[in-house]
């Protein structure tokens, strides 16, 4: 994980084992004690995430989040509490926390939400607001399923669109085949990896300037495909 991760946390052992362990995850990781310290950087828009404890010394972490989503910051934020009230865990997500975690926590459980919470917001900036995708220069509209390709302008099917958005939203990232079936088909038990298969090389022949030597639709050995824009 190639993230950029801010870690509001006064505690110094907290904040020392989470900037150890992200850092193994390939992180790059800048630790803060205050929110006062935060608020100087986080306008420069370096980060990919940020990690918050809700009891900090000063402006709270709370009010840090406040201020941040007033100021229309969308990084994504996990919250860190040791309350384990219910209303401190709602009161952090309606006011913009993305995710919650509850100390002591596992560290294997904050990674894979820090992970998750950086893949869903690259993600969600890779699908326009206007819902048309361009891949290798040609237009892909996820409402209509009309697109444009090596074959001409044609109509794409339901499942066809919810694969392409679901490999863009995750662009980079190997997904597996069996979890690119349950995330697309659902319950739907008719279509095997074979299924996939046949998808990756459908959307070669129409978006690949060379389909035999893709460049987006990439397979990846014993992993599955991903996609990179």
């Amino acid at each position: 994980m190639d993230y950029r991760i801010a870690v509001v946390e006064d505690d110094e052992l907290i904040s020392s084992m989470l900037g150890l362990n992200l850092e193994k995850c390939g992180c790059i990781v800048s630790s803060y004690e205050k929110a006062e310290e935060l608020l100087k950087d986080i306008h420069k828009g370096k980060y990919d995430l940020l990690i918050l404890d809700i009891m900090l010394p000063g402006i709270s972490g709370v009010e840090l989040l406040k201020k941040i989503r007033s100021e229309n910051i969308n990084i994504p934020v996990l919250m860190m509490t040791a309350k384990t009230d219910l209303k401190s865990k709602i009161d952090s997500l309606n006011i913009g926390a993305d995710d919650y975690i509850q100390k002591p926590f596992s560290m294997e459980e904050l990674i894979a939400r820090v992970g998750a919470l950086v893949r869903r917001s690259r993600g969600e900036r890779m699908i326009p607001s206007n819902r048309v995708m361009v891949i290798n220069g040609f237009k892909v509209n996820l409402d209509s399923r009309e697109c444009e390709s090596n074959s001409g302008k044609l109509i794409l099917s339901e499942k066809e669109i919810r694969f392409l958005e679901f490999l863009v939203m995750n662009s980079g990232e190997p997904q597996k085949r069996a979890d690119i079936l349950e995330e697309v088909w659902g319950m739907d038990v008719s279509p095997t990896p074979r299924t996939i298969d046949n998808f990756i090389l459908k959307f070669r022949k129409l978006f690949e300037s060379t389909p035999a030597y893709p460049l987006h639709f990439v397979s990846v050995r014993n992993r599955g495909y991903k996609f990179e824009p």
